[in-house]
């Protein structure tokens, strides 16, 4: 009888397994809010895929320098002693013109390198690969010395490279995403400004022009009054209707509970994972600004339950209180010991928790390994 475990079927099995983290870290990266959130997650899974001590993600403008540079791997105070970040020039430089990878023991006896500046980390041997797709170039991924202390090994080329072409799709997916919302934006921008010229302003013009003949003619009646009032309500009514149209569509047309069923149903659920929304079927009763921050930080805490809680059930309640909305997700999964959590693990609470303090709000976490692990978030709202 002969056994699956050859040698071959085992590499191959590796390699399966490899491409299936590299695909699950894109989509955690691709899941970020915007693009130099995406940047700066490409970055950090990419550190953690080949244990690199350092790693950064540059994105080049026209001029060949960079427009946007995410690393991770440098403390604080390592960052407060450079004089600049990189600017694209000396090995950086050579990945972009080459548009190859570019792999050294020690970077420094390169003829290509341009050195580091003043108070920057020692770094010795490098990984660097384009992220393209064609001959667009879309940013250079690079790492700095291995954990081991080791060399970066051909196997680690070869997953810096898949994870640059997995990052290339994710990147253009978030330049895309921004480019039709400022398009949106645009559009929006035009169509109220056609609205506001064709319709409010004439109504205001008209109401001055009443206004003046009953000013000039000496005689204010009443009712010449009560017309220029309701007048001057009818073009507050259609502000506030021009208003509301500027929002990302109706926020009245969902409910609290459809809304979160229909992010649970963008996310991959997988069929042995039950989540129940115990959320009442009413139209919000805050700001549309508001309840969108609120859906964008469950989308936050229940993606992370999913991909890591390893859980048979999540919860979703929510309840409104005085002046503040509460939402709490809870798994029954293998839960975490918070103080232990590595950079990449405890980059999504961290984004949540800044996104709630961005809106005055806060995070609460409760867990413990295999204990499960239980997210309220609290956001003060201002009723409608």
């Amino acid at each position: 009888m002969s056994s699956d475990k050859t040698p071959q079927n085992e590499s191959t099995q590796i390699i399966l397994s490899q491409l299936k983290d590299i695909a699950s870290a894109v989509m955690y990266a691709a899941e970020a809010g915007n693009l130099e959130q995406v940047l700066e997650r490409i970055a950090q899974v990419s550190k953690d895929l080949v244990k690199a001590r350092y790693a950064a993600l540059g994105v080049p403008n026209l001029r060949g320098n960079l427009k946007y540079f995410k690393f991770v791997g440098m403390a604080p105070d390592e960052l407060e002693r450079m004089n600049h970040l990189p600017v694209g020039h000396g090995l950086l430089g050579a990945i972009i013109q080459e548009r190859k990878a570019i792999r050294l023991e020690r970077m420094q006896d390169d003829a290509r390198s341009g050195g580091f500046c003043a108070g920057h980390p020692m770094m010795t041997s490098l990984l660097g690969v384009p992220i393209q797709v064609g001959q667009q170039l879309f940013g250079i991924l690079y790492l700095c010395d291995r954990e081991d202390g080791q060399p970066f090994s051909e196997q680690d080329e070869w997953l810096i490279e898949t994870m640059a072409g997995y990052a290339a799709l994710a990147i253009a997916g978030s330049q895309l995403g921004d480019q039709q919302r400022r398009l949106a934006l645009l559009e929006e921008r035009e169509r109220i400004g056609m609205e506001l010229h064709d319709g409010i302003i004439q109504s205001l013009y008209a109401i001055g022009m009443h206004l003046d003949l009953l000013r000039m003619s000496g005689e204010v009646s009443p009712m010449g009054v009560e017309q220029a009032i309701g007048d001057l309500n009818t073009v507050i009514a259609d502000i506030r209707r021009y208003i509301m149209n500027l929002q990302p569509g109706d926020p009245r047309q969902r409910t609290i509970y459809q809304r979160l069923r229909d992010l649970i149903s963008r996310l991959h659920v997988p069929q042995t994972l039950a989540i129940q929304i115990d959320a009442p079927d009413d139209q919000p009763l805050f700001t549309p600004a508001t309840f969108e921050a609120i859906c964008q930080m469950a989308n936050e805490a229940v993606s992370n339950a999913v991909r890591h809680a390893e859980a048979n059930s999540i919860t979703i309640t929510t309840e409104q209180k005085d002046n503040t909305f509460e939402i709490i997700i809870a798994d029954d999964g293998k839960g975490f010991d918070l103080h232990s959590l590595s950079n990449h693990a405890g980059l999504g609470l961290r984004n949540l928790q800044q996104r709630a303090a961005l809106h005055g709000g806060n995070v609460a976490i409760q867990t413990a390994p295999g204990q499960g692990t239980r997210v309220t978030i609290v956001i003060p709202v201002r009723m409608l």
